[in-house]
Parts: structure tokens; C-alpha cells; sequence
């Protein structure tokens, strides 16, 4: 068993406010994101060693993607050209052939700290504005909720690529 990049701690036990939680956890989501891909070979971020086809690198600009969609595009409902820009023609994840893990990595970068500005500061009971992802302020979810959406996509997601890293190198992690 090999050993990844040290792995930043888990949020403290001590936190017991939600809101403190649902954050920290995201920035642990995020960061453990980065840890689990450095190191892959870069032949290993574009190969898929899984049935569903996704590779490391697509994995990354996916969850760029959905932090767009959710927060600014969904809670904030700024315009965006295309929301769906993580999709390819065959509707599956995609890279442009010149995206490095180094520049997937500061668009995911800017874009995590695009949405933690739009969600800073604002109560988890306010619902998204209507406009954007949402139509109707019926089908508008709130903070509270995108966050723990969010949250969940990044569990699954880095999940899963415990299991591509572990294929891709044997690396394995708790």
C-alpha cells in the first residue's frame, strides 16, 4: 500500500453548527478532490478504467460544472452561456484535448471560490433566485438545500475515484 499527498484533516468534531459543517465539509470534499488526482500519471487522468467511461480529468471538470450550475447559475441565477459545458456531443463528460490537470485545476480552483462568494453570508432558509436554473420560485431550492446537494455529489464523486485511483496506481485511502 502506497501513501497519498498528506490529506488534509476532517472538520473538527467541535463544530456542531450546521451551516459551519455543510462548509467545511465542502472545502474538505474539494480539497481531497486535488489530493486524490495528484500524482496520476497523465495518461491515468484521461483513461477510464470504468464501464460508465468518465475519466479522472472529465471527473474534475465535472464537478467545476456543477459548482457553476448549482451556485451561480442555479442559487445566484447569473447568465450563463452554457450550463451545460461539461457535456460532450455524445452527452457525456468532456475535456478539450489541451486541458492539463493544471488547468482543469485552477478553473476548479476559481470556480470553488466564485461559489463560496455567492453562498458567503447568506442564510441557508433563502430560496434561489428565479431566473436562472429555476423558472418558478415553486421549484427554487433553497441554500440549505443546494449545499447538501453539492455536498453529496462530492462524496459520491471522490468515492468513486478512490476506486479509479486505486485501479489506475493501487493507491488506496480511508
Amino acid at each position: 500500500m502506497t501513501e497519498f499527498a498528506i490529506a488534509r484533516p476532517e472538520p473538527p468534531s467541535s463544530l456542531s453548527d450546521p451551516r459551519e459543517l455543510v462548509d467545511a465539509y465542502l472545502d474538505y470534499y474539494r480539497a481531497e478532490l486535488l489530493r486524490k488526482l495528484d500524482g496520476l500519471s497523465a495518461k491515468d487522468l484521461r483513461q477510464s478504467r470504468l464501464p460508465s467511461g468518465w475519466t479522472p480529468l472529465e471527473l474534475l471538470g465535472h464537478l467545476t460544472w456543477v459548482e457553476r450550475r448549482w451556485f451561480q447559475w442555479g442559487f445566484a441565477a447569473e447568465p450563463q452561456q452554457d450550463p451545460w459545458g461539461d457535456r460532450g456531443p455524445d452527452d457525456r463528460w468532456h475535456v478539450a484535448d489541451e486541458d492539463t490537470l493544471e488547468t482543469l485545476t485552477a478553473r476548479f480552483t476559481a470556480q470553488c471560490d466564485a461559489s463560496r462568494a455567492v453562498a458567503a453570508d447568506v442564510p441557508t432558509e433563502r430560496r434561489a433566485a428565479v431566473g436562472g436554473r429555476f423558472s418558478t420560485e415553486a421549484e427554487a431550492p433553497s441554500l440549505g438545500w443546494i449545499l447538501f446537494h453539492v455536498l453529496q455529489e462530492y462524496a459520491r464523486h471522490v468515492g468513486q475515484l478512490d476506486v479509479v485511483r486505486e485501479l489506475a496506481d493501487g493507491r488506496v485511502d480511508d
